[in-house]
């Protein structure tokens, strides 16, 4: 069992996940770790925990990064503009690099998959408190790769933004006019799969349409 370092109070954790079994899952598992974390309430839609947030002001918010047809990153946003000195943790299934590098622009103190057992999980919750950034190991290495292949300049536009290699490939020919039968062509796609793409870049842009995205894509100076 963890307890608090230094004879402090234990951490209080708000969990939101949009699957009851799994808040409850969490929860018997923090229980053999009372003496450092303090689960001070549950939530599964995002209006509910930033309620909770608002009345608790827990310590760390530990959501999923998809809460339903609601977002986990969404209400990471929200907590850090209303409450900056709330640490927000992701802990998700999601191995993926790309929602790693949308929770880190939204501020995110952690991201950490599901699989992760109590104990560890407490110690990162600690780290967290304790001003550190943590990320899964088998994420970190793949960052440290992108990091590499960034300085080397061997990465691809919009990357920094959590777009695909394929995802920055669309956004360029967008930002060069092509319509999306034209996208196909030139990638050897079909269309639905043209606009499979289209609709990811512009959840991860934070935009609704084709000039939304090119506008991002020039303020960032992605293409010349």
């Amino acid at each position: 069992m963890l307890a608090a370092t230094d004879g402090a109070r234990p951490l209080r954790i708000l969990m939101v996940d949009d699957h009851e079994m799994v808040l409850h899952g969490i929860r018997a598992m923090l229980t053999h770790h009372q003496d450092a974390v303090q689960i001070v309430g549950t939530a599964t839609t995002l209006d509910d925990a930033f309620a909770l947030v608002r009345r608790e002001q827990p310590d760390i918010v530990l959501s999923d990064v998809r809460l339903g047809k609601d977002s986990g990153l969404d209400l990471c946003r929200r907590i850090k503009q209303a409450h900056p000195s709330i640490h927000v943790v992701f802990l998700t299934v999601y191995d993926d690099e790309q929602y790693l590098y949308q929770a880190l622009r939204a501020e995110a103190s952690g991201y950490i998959l599901k699989r992760v057992d109590g104990a560890e999980l407490v110690a990162r919750l600690q780290q967290v408190a304790d001003g550190e950034i943590v990320i899964d190991g088998s994420l970190a290495g793949r960052v440290a790769l992108s990091a590499a292949r960034l300085s080397a300049g061997e990465f691809w536009p919009g990357a920094h933004l959590g777009l695909t290699q394929r995802e920055s490939e669309v956004l360029s020919l967008l930002v060069a006019s092509h319509s999306n039968k034209a996208v196909a062509a030139k990638l050897v796609v079909s269309e639905d799969t043209v606009k499979t793409h289209i609709r990811s870049l512009y959840r991860k842009l934070e935009v609704s349409d084709r000039g939304g995205a090119i506008a991002v894509a020039l303020r960032e100076g992605l293409f010349a």
